[in-house]
């Protein structure tokens, strides 16, 4: 937007952080419902009720989906499963040469039950990511640039940090649907038109919800398209092509967005054929990035 206003020519985009080596982000944090800040007004609603770490937060709407779809356990466990798959091949991830089986998602722990086991969560990683963002017409002057073809940030009203459980349909994702809704309205694309598509998933059950808000399934149908192969490389829409957030690192999302950039230069370590268009989604917020 700076860039798009004219207000700056060049803007360094960057997330770094300590996040296994230092301070561990997730975990219940004594004081969070202390003082002033909304944050710590936020978490004075639902510390209480024992909702006090990202995936008890998640795990609550994830429920009611389950309740909606029949959605099960190892159907969450299908993304992460093939998350591990990407990351077993891309020499960047934590998890390189390490796949799972749906048999070891169903064996690992529980976190939050009947919901998050262990390989539903994101890891908690040490790493930086940084891009840099400027103006079309300087896109000459750069070495393989890539065209934000499309950016929205959208939440429904009353939308809390996590998740809004005031809404009188929590299967869905009413967040992503706005957002998708106004991505190809602004664009004027559509799904037929994405080449590959980097979800932002801490958990998995996010990455089914988005699938289906964006429109490249139906409602209570992610499960099926993720087992069909449709998210695979070479399948109809390649997800999380590096291994996501649960197999190549959680950069918050930030390494994602990287992804994105990369399978469209066509320099990615599980490059797609012919990349035109790479969506980007962090939930609510969303880009499409394309050749210039």
């Amino acid at each position: 937007m700076a860039v798009a206003t004219g207000a700056a020519s060049v803007v360094l985009c960057y997330r770094a952080l300590n996040e296994r080596s230092g301070r561990r982000f997730g975990q219940v944090a004594p004081g969070a419902v202390q003082g002033a800040t909304s944050a710590a007004i936020d978490s004075g609603w639902h510390y209480p009720m024992g909702l006090a770490t990202p995936a008890a937060t998640v795990a609550m709407a994830a429920r009611r989906y389950m309740h909606a779809y029949g959605a099960t356990s190892a159907d969450f466990g299908l993304i992460a499963v093939a998350d591990r798959r990407h990351a077993a091949t891309n020499p960047a991830a934590w998890f390189y040469q390490r796949p799972i089986t749906i048999d070891d998602h169903q064996a690992s722990r529980w976190i939050v039950e009947p919901v998050l086991r262990l390989l539903d969560c994101c890891q908690e990683s040490d790493g930086g990511v940084a891009l840099v963002v400027t103006s079309a017409d300087r896109a000459p002057d750069t070495p393989a640039p890539v065209a934000v073809v499309g950016a929205v940030d959208a939440h429904v009203q009353g939308t809390s940090i996590m998740h809004n459980y005031y809404l009188p349909d929590l299967a869905g994702f009413p967040d992503s649907e706005r957002c998708a809704a106004r991505l190809w309205q602004q664009t004027g694309l559509t799904t037929d038109d994405i080449d590959v598509a980097e979800i932002y998933e801490n958990f998995s059950p996010l990455a089914l919800l988005v699938l289906e808000a964006f429109g490249f399934c139906g409602r209570g149908e992610a499960a099926a398209y993720i087992a069909s192969g449709a998210i695979d490389i070479g399948g109809k829409l390649p997800v999380n092509t590096h291994g996501g957030l649960l197999g190549e690192a959680y950069i918050h999302g930030m390494n994602t967005l990287v992804e994105g950039v990369r399978q469209v230069r066509g320099n990615a370590a599980n490059q797609v054929a012919g990349v035109e268009h790479a969506l980007v989604s962090s939930l609510s917020s969303a880009v499409i990035l394309a050749r210039p």
